[in-house]
């Protein structure tokens, strides 16, 4: 079989991933923190969160280029670092930027190459690189340098590799950084279309992104799983409620003078839990409570200010 295709009504709820207690650490600094979570086979997954949320740390340890300081991650059952080799075959892995010394390549040269290295050959190769180069869209420019496509087609390309050998899974991290609206429109199309195809998952900082195109959503903060819910299902829960409540590691003193600084709202209450953390409560004075959700979620994590939790709630009136 030349491509997984796999259709809703063969979908099974089957782990793909399972991430145990995963934590990945550089010198003193944690970058990834305790994680676990568990995702179904058959589905697309966003990967939610701000520079240094750990995105892009927990995709290069599931696609196998990052070892992991502590815990577990398990691809299809199998063990990602006792069976690296057999694990890299369940995964295609997208890479942002395409190696230097294939910008002189065609598409098909270097999927010719790509290929080759992942131990295809002969008909086979042949078949799969027509198959990836239909799939992704980049037939019209196939014999053309890669150094003289656009940031879109790059971009394909880069997934049509991903596509080659078969694989169960597919890694996505941050695809669409450097695209204009139309080529992000395109790749989200070619995310959905795939993900009637495969398991993806999907990394962006950007929640309306992840909304468009994912089942899923795991909402990351400097390495720690804050939420994991569908977009509609949080979509709803942020139209039914008027306020915010979160906790995050800061003094009082430090989450006032954000809440201050940012204006996110003119009525709101802090709580010093006496463990380095403080409790927020937020009263929405916003129509779309999306919006600040996102903007309390970014500017605190961009200030150095982990957000531990983070839920919607309804105020009730005079409750301030």
């Amino acid at each position: 079989m030349l491509l997984r295709h796999m259709g809703a009504s063969d979908r099974k709820e089957i782990s793909m991933i399972t991430v145990n207690h995963l934590t990945k650490c550089y010198g003193n600094c944690i970058a990834v923190d305790d994680l676990s979570f568990e995702i179904q086979d058959g589905h697309i997954y966003g990967v939610l969160g701000s520079s240094g949320a750990g995105k892009s740390t927990i995709m290069n340890i599931i696609a196998g280029c990052l070892p992991a300081t502590k815990g577990w991650v398990y691809i299809d059952g199998c063990d990602i670092f006792n069976n690296p080799m057999a694990v890299r075959r369940l995964i295609g892995y997208f890479l942002e930027h395409l190696p230097l010394l294939c910008m002189n390549d065609t598409p098909t040269e270097y999927l010719q190459s790509v290929g080759e290295a992942k131990g295809m050959k002969g008909a086979d190769l042949q078949k799969q690189i027509d198959s990836v180069i239909e799939l992704t869209g980049i037939g019209s420019v196939r014999k053309r340098m890669i150094s003289t496509l656009s940031k879109g087609y790059k971009q394909r390309v880069g997934v049509a590799q991903a596509l080659l050998g078969n694989p169960k899974l597919i890694v996505l991290d941050e695809p669409t950084v450097g695209l204009n609206l139309i080529q992000t429109i395109e790749f989200h199309n070619l995310i959905r279309k795939l993900g009637e195809m495969y398991t993806i998952l999907f990394s962006s900082h950007t929640f309306s992104e992840v909304q468009a195109v994912c089942e899923q959503v795991m909402l990351l903060s400097k390495g720690r799983l804050v939420a994991f819910d569908t977009p509609d299902n949080l979509g709803k829960l942020l139209k039914e409620s008027n306020g915010i409540f979160f906790r995050v590691k800061a003094e009082k003193a430090a989450a006032d003078a954000l809440m201050k600084e940012k204006e996110f709202s003119t009525v709101w209450e802090s709580t010093d839990q006496g463990d380095g953390t403080t409790s927020v409560c937020v009263k929405a004075c916003e129509d779309d409570i999306r919006e600040l959700y996102c903007r309390l979620f970014l500017s605190f994590s961009r200030n150095g200010m982990s957000i531990f939790e983070m839920t919607t709630r309804t105020i009730q009136a005079g409750q301030f």
